[in-house]
């Protein structure tokens, strides 16, 4: 596997890892009503499309490597 492979993966990784986290903050915003988790959850979905925009420019730059 090469590098650019193995960062590919871990920035996906990484996006699934943001997701379930936003998805956990929200579940637990629900049962709790305290504003800390959806701020977190906010702050998660932003991560992941970051994580995601970082990826695409990743890509594009090392596609000819």
């Amino acid at each position: 596997m090469s590098l650019r492979a193995f960062h590919l993966l871990f920035i996906a990784l990484s996006i699934v890892l943001a997701a379930f986290l936003a998805a956990w903050a929200m579940a637990q915003y629900q049962a709790a009503h305290d504003m800390s988790y959806l701020a977190g959850s906010a702050a998660s979905l932003a991560t992941a499309g970051a994580l995601a925009v970082y990826a695409v420019a990743f890509q594009r730059k090392t596609r000819n490597m």
